[in-house]
């Protein structure tokens, strides 16, 4: 039996990936999350073989959760299941330690399929994600000037682009108001942009938060 937590921050989303696992008699859903800190307690507390991952959760992002993970050592297998679009998060998430990738509005039988991939200890890719790794190979200096930003810097721009002010972003991040425009300015300077409005322009058209 392959015992799974879900974290993710919308309970719709959840029971909806908690019923298709459900369907397959070898998974079972052991436990829920929907942020960060309570993943992080419920992990203490309850064992299991995969975490199933949201990258875009209040306050520190799933990528977050994945760095802890890796540092610690932890032997869970993490499958991200996202609704950002591979070229964008994938690789990123792969280089911190996830086993896999779903966006979630692929095939449901995919994300069965990803979770007993993932339990057994090998990567999970589609086709796509499978192309880009070889053209990271091939292209180490990516098209995407976004792509050389950290984790923290991408997600400083995402929270910007969605109307945050600073202020409820280094609330949300448990960081200083201090440390957040630091962030921002590295983003404005990494990208080459001037302002708030340029970096939301720039975040819209290359599909890092909706229109």
């Amino acid at each position: 039996m392959i015992d799974v937590i879900l974290c993710d921050d919308h309970a719709l989303i959840r029971r909806g990936i908690r019923d298709t696992l459900s369907d397959a008699a070898d998974i079972r859903v052991v436990g829920e999350a929907g942020e960060y800190g309570e993943l992080r307690t419920l992990m203490r507390a309850q064992r299991c073989d995969v975490l199933v991952l949201d990258i875009n959760l209040p306050g520190r992002s799933g990528l977050d959760a994945l760095h802890a993970l890796k540092d610690e050592g932890s032997p869970v297998r993490v499958l991200v299941v996202s609704m950002y679009p591979e070229d964008q998060y994938a690789i990123r998430a792969l280089r911190a330690g996830a086993y896999g990738y779903v966006n979630k509005g692929g095939d449901p039988q995919l994300l069965v399929q990803a979770v007993r991939t993932v339990a057994q200890g090998r990567k999970y890719v589609t086709p796509e994600i499978a192309q880009m790794l070889v053209e990271s190979l091939t292209a180490p200096e990516s098209e995407n000037a976004h792509s050389r930003l950290s984790d923290r810097e991408l997600q400083t721009l995402v929270m910007i682009a969605s109307g945050k002010r600073l202020a409820d972003i280094a609330e949300e991040l448990t960081l200083s108001p201090k440390t957040v425009s630091v962030y921002r300015s590295r983003v404005l300077e990494k990208l080459q942009l001037s302002n708030n409005s340029e970096l939301t322009v720039y975040a819209i058209r290359n599909g890092l938060v909706g229109s």
